[in-house]
């Protein structure tokens, strides 16, 4: 478990000498750098300016005494909060870095995954949308491949609040899930069955399109991400044109 911990934090920024620091200061509370130092197990002098470091950093708080200072380390959960600002702050930050990108590296960036996990992986990558989702899917046919789309994929999606605009063919269960779009967060508009019979999932989001394949009887299933500004524009623009058609077969 120790070692789970130390790799933990030092995912969060924080090297393994001070990691180990933090552990025993969670042990033994408000105390000199000589203890640190013994139940650490590292040099008292590299310990001192190490549990300096972590004050200046906010991660240990320090008390002058008669006989010297005192460490203490912040709780956890303070952790936890400056971990999330960070996360915040470098999402805030993507399309920036992003604009700084050569371009060699604003290429389309394809991925390929294979089989249900791969296919759970692309599911789960439109769930970091920052856009809404927009989607050309058969209700029924994900519903019979995954019995728990709407439990495990809806429920999170609602949860995160992201809005789903949809083209589905006009038949029993699209019309069930139809029944349900407000309180699914979503809005859906019905196509012919008989003429737009989807076999595929495309899900259309931020500056990428996801495409997930069901096989045949649940064989070679696969997903596809594709990630390119202008693809994802491009098939944007097809939707927004489907869904005016949708709206006007209505």
């Amino acid at each position: 478990m120790a070692k789970d911990l130390l790799h933990i934090l030092s995912a969060v920024g924080i090297d393994d000498k001070q990691a180990q620091l933090y552990l025993a200061g969670l042990e033994i509370g408000s105390a000199p750098a000589s203890d640190y130092s013994k139940r650490a197990g590292i040099n008292r002098i590299t310990s001192y300016h190490l549990l300096e470091q972590m004050v200046h950093a906010g991660r240990f708080t320090v008390e002058k005494k008669q006989r010297g200072k005192c460490y203490a380390p912040v709780p956890p959960e303070h952790l936890a909060v400056e971990a999330r600002k960070n996360v915040d702050a470098l999402q805030r930050a993507l399309p920036e870095l992003r604009s700084l990108r050569g371009a060699e590296y604003r290429k389309p960036h394809v991925r390929f995954f294979e089989g249900w996990e791969g296919l759970r992986h692309v599911y789960d990558d439109t769930l970091t949308a920052k856009t809404e989702l927009l989607n050309f899917a058969n209700s029924a046919v994900v519903r019979r491949f995954w019995p728990l789309y709407d439990d495990e994929y809806v429920a999170e999606r609602v949860k995160r609040r992201i809005h789903l605009r949809g083209i589905a063919p006009d038949d029993a269960t699209g019309r069930r899930v139809h029944g349900e779009d407000r309180e699914k967060c979503r809005e859906i508009r019905l196509v012919s069955a008989k003429e737009f019979d989807f076999a595929n999932e495309i899900k259309i989001y931020d500056h990428k399109v996801a495409i997930c394949s069901y096989g045949s009887a649940g064989e070679d299933m696969f997903g596809v991400i594709i990630e390119s500004k202008e693809v994802a524009e491009t098939q944007r623009q097809v939707f927004e044109m489907a869904w005016r058609y949708a709206g006007r077969a209505k």
